[in-house]
């Protein structure tokens, strides 16, 4: 007899805002962390056609999220996408080893208000600013916001790029796609 909206924005979200706070302070590890992100998706699985029926899905915006050109990682992906839904975003993950033109067809395609990157590996960082001049060069960057992340990935870099935010890590990314958003 509860609403969907109500479980998801005082069950869910606070748990995994919650776990995602543990995790940042070295309270809980990464196992926990997947554990309570499988738990989260279940959960949002189950509200998804009750959210939908009632018109309160995901109002806060569209995020499109996808790990860069020969990078197969995406734990970190998979955890931003999750704790992104769970605060009420649209997220549309393409997955991994996403090549450059695919993240530009998705932002013509889709419109999202963001575009977030990850690369896990140096050697593949290099596509971030690929895709950023892509978008450029089709005149679509002005229209969404980009923000990248994954473990070689420095805010130093993010400026360099010319990306509109960074996340160090899950919390941190959530933080800024709130901030960008605003």
């Amino acid at each position: 007899g509860v609403a969907a909206m109500e479980i998801l924005e005082k069950g869910l979200r606070p748990a995994m805002e919650e776990i995602g706070r543990k995790f940042e302070s070295l309270e809980v590890f990464l196992p926990e962390m997947m554990s309570a992100a499988d738990a989260m998706t279940a959960g949002v699985e189950i509200l998804q056609p009750h959210l939908e029926s009632s018109g309160q899905d995901a109002q806060k915006g569209l995020i499109v999220l996808g790990t860069v050109e020969g990078d197969v990682h995406e734990i970190g992906k998979n955890i931003v996408s999750i704790m992104l839904k769970g605060a009420g975003y649209r997220v549309e993950d393409i997955g991994y080893d996403v090549p450059v033109l695919t993240f530009v067809d998705k932002v013509k395609d889709l419109n999202p208000d963001i575009l977030g990157m990850s690369a896990l590996m140096t050697s593949t960082m290099v596509h971030m600013p690929r895709v950023i001049t892509a978008l450029q060069e089709r005149h679509l960057r002005k229209g969404v916001k980009v923000i990248i992340g994954g473990a070689p990935v420095l805010p130093e870099w993010a400026e360099e790029i010319e990306a509109d935010g960074y996340g160090e890590n899950a919390a941190e990314a959530i933080r800024q796609v709130k901030e960008l958003l605003k």
